[in-house]
């Protein structure tokens, strides 16, 4: 089976080195020289050189010289893992099997953008790793491979991206398999019951002492690395927070934002409940018990 990857980030190298050590016949890849836009991007070209595959660096995934150079490849089936762009529909009719999309969510809930992000601000107590047929909308197609996830009260970006990835690249070995097999089963989604997380800004990633302590925690924890990571404002200068952990406290004539002590570098902050110890971060001023970060 002839199979072309398209891929830009982290779990799209995974992926690769996957296919390859199933030994898959992998007959071009598709991918972006650099991209500020994710924050997890990882280069496909070193891989691609060093196992003797075709690799081609695209802009926008549906300019006419990326539909002729795929139309000339002929796969039987396209993988798109991770690549934050809808495919068209010149892209999508090239290949026999298909186009196979990939959303770390529980579809047909949280369709769109930053799923591991939103579920983790949320608070979400699990999302899931699924595979789907893709088609002209975003993340709309028929499912073809879906494993729920817990998410653990001490996740965070990075272990909920590990997780979501271990699992996800069993799914691809049995995908493979049932695509060769013709055994795949397709399932539609419920579309009434879709909604679509949309584009994270800078304000998103703002805390705010006003918000409760789990709130805090979970916008930390969705924001660290390997993404941009969450950030405060003090004296007027953003500072990036990585790390933090709740501490229930009973201070309740004491206003959001005060900071209640400082120990070994770590930063101890009336929350609108309870109070947030911030465990790991970019301070470059000095701080001290009472004053107030904004």
């Amino acid at each position: 089976m002839r199979i072309l990857l398209i891929g830009t980030v982290e779990f799209s190298r995974k992926a690769l080195l996957k296919l390859i050590e199933m030994k898959e016949n992998i007959v071009a890849v598709f991918t972006k020289e650099k991209s500020a836009f994710n924050a997890d991007y990882a280069p496909l070209k070193p891989i691609c050189d060093e196992f003797q595959i075709p690799c081609y660096y695209v802009s926008k995934i549906s300019d006419g010289i990326n539909v002729k150079i795929m139309q000339n490849i002929k796969p039987d089936v396209i993988y798109c893992f991770g690549f934050s762009q809808l495919i068209p529909k010149e892209i999508l009719c090239i290949p026999e099997k298909g186009v196979i999309g990939f959303h770390p969510a529980n579809l047909p809930y949280n369709r769109g953008r930053h799923p591991i992000i939103w579920s983790l601000f949320l608070g979400l107590p699990e999302t899931a790793s699924t595979f789907f047929v893709m088609d002209e909308g975003a993340d709309s197609g028929d499912i073809i491979s879906h494993v729920s996830i817990p998410i653990n009260y001490e996740d965070d970006a990075k272990t909920l991206y590990d997780k979501i990835a271990t699992v996800a690249l069993n799914q691809i070995e049995d995908i493979t398999y049932g695509l060769k097999t013709n055994t795949i089963m397709r399932i539609k989604q419920e579309h009434s019951l879709a909604n679509y997380w949309r584009k994270r800004n800078e304000f998103d990633g703002q805390i705010d002492f006003r918000m409760s302590s789990y709130a805090i925690y979970n916008l930390v924890r969705a924001l660290t690395k390997p993404y941009v990571g969450a950030h405060v404002l003090f004296k007027g200068k953003k500072v990036k927070i990585w790390k933090v952990k709740e501490e229930h406290v009973l201070l309740p004539n004491i206003e959001p934002g005060k900071i209640l002590d400082i120990d070994a570098n770590t930063i101890l902050v009336k929350a609108y409940d309870n109070a947030i110890r911030i465990l790991e971060h970019e301070f470059d001023q000095p701080l001290k018990a009472g004053d107030y970060i904004l």
